[in-house]
């Protein structure tokens, strides 16, 4: 005798065969199992819901895919995948090599009608850092806009020299004083910062040699880019990835000929002096500063380099980085009994929150500082920011 209604038998619920839903990160890597999905959903929403942003991922191979149906009979769908997380812009390291091969030699350039350089002090990037002016993708976003007004300038100007110097730090690394805290922040890996660090580099040579057929690189040594173990610098000053980058520029330079001179220090120095009109009156004299342990000493520094006969004894300009700040200061005479003077440079940087917190003192702002200088007419302490 049938005693009640309108019942059903259950249909027996089968779980995916993947087992229960997981997500587990471990670094930028991770794994993931969702729950039974209902037909046409995604796992957009169940990653969002879980704290991870689905376009800030990459799958590292197809998702596996379970179905089954459920009590009314429906259909659930289970994802299952692995993925990397994606922290900054994606760069192949072979993508310097083709913007490379897309680089056209210059047109040549109607005779500049002045006598003007401009010194461009690109400092302290420091590529893949990550702060509280973001990381690789804010920077890029920096450099783009620097780029564009350091180049109306130029047009506007139309300086029969530039100089261009890589004044140091121009990666982050992983070995400086802070290279635990460098692993956590970091969002590219070392390869990748030199990626991205000499693509910049080379976009925006590329750029100021339309406008300029007289061009000279100089670069130095640094302290973020210095090879070092256990925080230990080793090797020689070349042992250095701007110098690194240095020499990969010049070679690219060659080879679609631009009209750009490349100039390093000594095998066993920091830093270089440059005739800027070739006529011993500008004498540009470059370091990256972390010679001295604060802006301070950089005075000291200098006078202890004349003293010894050191390579930067006979300049009449010094330009250093370092200290992410703009500071211009005479620090003696020349032998035309004028100001020499002594140019800090500002930062390119994600930020030095470390500073601002332990030292109380604010961040300083993002810029590039240059100089300009007109053949035979002393420098006076001039200087643009863009």
């Amino acid at each position: 005798m049938q005693v009640l209604q309108n019942l059903n038998t259950a249909k027996k619920l089968i779980n995916s065969t993947f087992g229960a839903p997981s997500l587990e990160i471990n670094g930028s890597e991770g794994s993931a199992v969702t729950p039974g999905l209902v037909d046409g959903q995604d796992y957009s929403a169940w990653l969002e819901d879980a704290g991870i942003d689905p376009t800030g991922i990459e799958l590292t191979a197809p998702a596996r895919i379970s179905r089954w149906q459920v009590y009314d009979e429906s259909w659930r769908t289970a994802y299952k995948f692995s993925f990397r997380v994606l922290n900054g812009p994606e760069l192949d390291l072979p993508l310097l090599y083709s913007e490379a091969k897309k680089t056209k030699p210059p047109k040549p350039l109607k005779k500049q009608l002045t006598d003007k350089a401009l010194v461009i002090l690109w400092s302290d990037l420091q590529v893949g850092k990550v702060a509280s002016r973001g990381g690789t993708a804010e920077l890029l976003q920096r450099v783009s806009d620097t780029r564009a007004r350091i180049i109306a300038n130029v047009k506007q100007e139309r300086p029969s020299k530039i100089v261009f110097c890589d004044v140091g730090d121009l990666i982050e690394g992983f070995s400086s004083t802070a290279d635990m805290h460098q692993l956590a922040t970091n969002d590219l890996s070392i390869m990748k910062q030199i990626d991205v660090s000499t693509t910049i580099m080379w976009d925006t040579l590329k750029a100021l040699s339309e406008h300029c057929d007289d061009i000279a690189y100089l670069t130095v040594g640094s302290n973020h880019c210095q090879w070092r173990v256990n925080k230990q610098k080793i090797g020689t000053g070349h042992d250095d990835w701007g110098v690194h980058v240095g020499r990969t520029l010049a070679r690219l330079s060659q080879e679609v000929g631009l009209p750009i001179k490349f100039y390093e220090p000594n095998e066993w120095d920091e830093s270089l002096v440059h005739d800027v009109f070739g006529d011993n009156f500008h004498r540009l004299g470059l370091f990256h500063g972390h010679q001295a342990a604060r802006p301070d000493g950089i005075p000291g520094w200098i006078s202890k380099q004349m003293l010894g006969n050191q390579p930067i004894s006979g300049a009449t300009l010094y330009c250093t980085g370092h200290f992410h700040h703009l500071q211009v200061r005479e620090v003696g005479n020349t032998e035309r009994n004028t100001s020499r003077y002594w140019v800090q440079a500002k930062t390119m940087d994600s930020g030095s929150d470390w500073y601002r917190n332990a030292g109380g003192r604010g961040d300083s702002d993002c810029g590039v500082v240059c100089i300009p200088l007109e053949k035979g007419k002393e420098f006076q302490g001039t200087v643009l920011v863009f």
